[in-house]
């Protein structure tokens, strides 16, 4: 063995020892409250690989997708007809703010969307919701926020996962998650005139 592989293997066995002492304290199960949030793409994309995931682990799960309405998704497709008693996938809103042109109509939609997403997030069956782009909806005060949080805190059952997205999380969101992850914007290819692109952004 040379000097190089000789120092390696130290380096890494002395970390997987710490390692090992640190996984020893992990010893809590919850269910975690996330947030996607952020600038960059990826945010629903990654509420939806979760969602994969509940399915091959067989984890009863629902998504209530805010903002988007009828957007021919294909996540939505993929799930409503693939994996229906899996995943119960709920549709609230008609498009973005700019598009439907009346808030009042909007507000109602969202309000609808929570009302859902409370049962589902109740449901003894289910053990995790996704509430794609509520956080527009909560950008917007379509929802109150303080509701939502006090909800989420006093009322989520405790092995239930509840995974939020959508830019600008409110910071009271932030303070009562468990997990908050920031998508950054680096490049994208939207300021260049490229338009949406099927199988990537929908």
């Amino acid at each position: 063995m040379d000097e190089i592989t000789a120092r390696h293997n130290e380096k890494m066995r002395r970390i997987k020892a710490a390692r090992d002492e640190m996984m020893k304290t992990k010893t809590e199960e919850k269910g975690l409250i996330m947030v996607h949030t952020g600038k960059g793409k990826g945010k629903s994309s990654a509420g939806f690989g979760m969602i994969m995931r509940c399915i091959a682990h067989q984890m009863p799960c629902a998504v209530v997708q805010f903002i988007k309405g009828n957007w021919d998704t294909g996540e939505k497709t993929f799930l409503r007809e693939r994996f229906a008693d899996e995943c119960r996938f709920f549709v609230s809103g008609e498009g973005f703010t700019w598009e439907t042109q009346d808030r009042e109509r909007d507000i109602a939609a969202a309000q609808n969307g929570w009302k859902i997403a409370k049962e589902q997030i109740l449901d003894p069956e289910i053990q995790f919701v996704l509430l794609d782009e509520i956080n527009i909806a909560l950008r917007y005060d379509y929802i109150d926020i303080d509701e939502v949080v006090d909800f989420l805190l006093h009322q989520k059952p405790r092995m239930t996962h509840v995974c939020l997205t959508g830019r600008n999380a409110k910071p009271e969101l932030i303070e009562a998650a468990d997990l908050v992850t920031e998508m950054e914007l680096i490049k994208h290819p939207f300021r260049d005139g490229v338009k949406a692109q099927q199988g990537v952004e929908f």
